[in-house]
């Protein structure tokens, strides 16, 4: 039995899956049974690294996510409206679905992962956080009997090369971050990577899934790296810290104002102690760290970004969907991992928090006789 792949989008990520699924050689052998029938692109006309044949391009993905082949639809094509649209009319269809997708996910997932649940099909998304580092499917099942205590990750590739970059070389942000869109590693308008909102979509999947509860995406702070100077740099060093973007999510036991539980939801630039396992993630690598009882410490290290790395992850999902439906006579109408719960997780604000600050004074030296 052959398992159709409907592919939406082919640019990086999407170019590196359909270079996964067209070359199985040494490869799971699942992969062998999948067959991309066709592929949504914006311009057919487009040259392309990737053997594709022009008979299965089309540029009405519309009509992918609602014909008549029910297996799995691939979106890739980023966004936010477009993307929710296609990924909830191919539910509709009876598709199962595998995204990289975080901004549709962190903002729709409650409604996508109720359709799915309606449809009994799967939505996968390993590939939405951290890019190619497999947490979402460990937090989902090998860490599942943990009670989870916190998540806290560098999940954006970008802000960790330009503060890795400020702290080799003492440069300044401006001048790196214009090195990095150079170079291909920042977007051209980078603010959702600078100014943290990147790494506020991933964490709010992660902490969904780690503390079995809604986010809400406005009880998040969120602060960007702009404001981190070269003189910030310099000054933690000698304190022994480096400065990472940092996305949060942990029990917030400090709160005695509230009866109910509540949780801590932040990103923002930290300073990390040169010995915490966080510190020396340079370059444009994620880490993810999970504390948890009885697991202790675990970390997901890995490159976060790149057409391989994600298109790795993509394929997994693929995989993961593919040997469930040879294994069942009938779809079971909770996909994995799936927003099963209801209610949403309370939130302590910022200003109620209790956390350690670094603060630096100019001041003028008076001589007192």
């Amino acid at each position: 039995m052959g398992f159709k792949i409907g592919l939406l989008g082919l640019g990086t990520v999407g170019t590196g899956t359909a270079q996964i699924l067209l070359s199985p050689q040494g490869r799971h052998p699942l992969i062998q049974e999948l067959e991309i029938y066709r592929v949504g692109v914006r311009d057919i006309s487009k040259t392309r690294d990737v053997d594709i044949s022009l008979d299965i391009l089309t540029t009405d993905l519309e009509a992918i996510a609602t014909d008549s082949n029910k297996n799995i639809l691939v979106e890739l094509i980023g966004g936010l409206e477009l993307a929710r649209t296609l990924i909830l009319k191919a539910i509709e269809h009876g598709k199962h679905i595998v995204t990289a997708n975080k901004v549709v996910i962190s903002r729709y997932g409650l409604e996508i992962f109720a359709a799915a649940n309606e449809k009994g099909v799967y939505v996968m998304l390993e590939a939405a956080v951290g890019g190619g580092i497999p947490v979402i499917q460990p937090l989902k099942g090998s860490l599942g009997v943990n009670r989870i205590h916190s998540v806290i990750g560098i999940v954006n590739g970008t802000t960790n090369y330009i503060l890795a970059r400020m702290q080799q070389e003492g440069a300044d942000l401006a001048d790196v971050l214009a090195d990095a869109q150079r170079l291909g590693y920042a977007e051209a308008y980078p603010s959702a990577d600078v100014e943290g909102l990147d790494a506020k979509d991933q964490i709010a999947i992660l902490a969904s899934l780690a503390f079995s509860g809604l986010i809400n995406l406005e009880d998040i702070h969120c602060g960007g790296i702009r404001q981190v100077t070269a003189a910030d740099i310099a000054y933690t060093d000698k304190l022994d810290f480096v400065i990472k973007l940092l996305a949060i999510a942990k029990r917030d036991s400090n709160n005695t104002n509230s009866t109910i539980e509540q949780l801590q939801l932040r990103v923002h630039p930290a300073l990390v102690p040169k010995n915490h396992p966080l510190a020396s993630i340079n370059d444009v690598y994620n880490a993810i760290l999970v504390e948890g009882d009885p697991i202790r410490q675990v970390m997901f290290f890995g490159p976060g970004a790149g057409s391989g790395p994600t298109a790795s992850a993509v394929v997994s999902d693929i995989m993961s969907i593919v040997a469930i439906l040879k294994t069942e006579t009938e779809p079971v109408p909770h996909p994995l991992p799936s927003y099963t719960h209801q209610h949403y997780c309370e939130t302590a604000p910022i200003t109620e928090l209790v956390t350690r600050f670094y603060t630096r004074f100019m001041t003028k030296d008076i001589l007192v006789s």
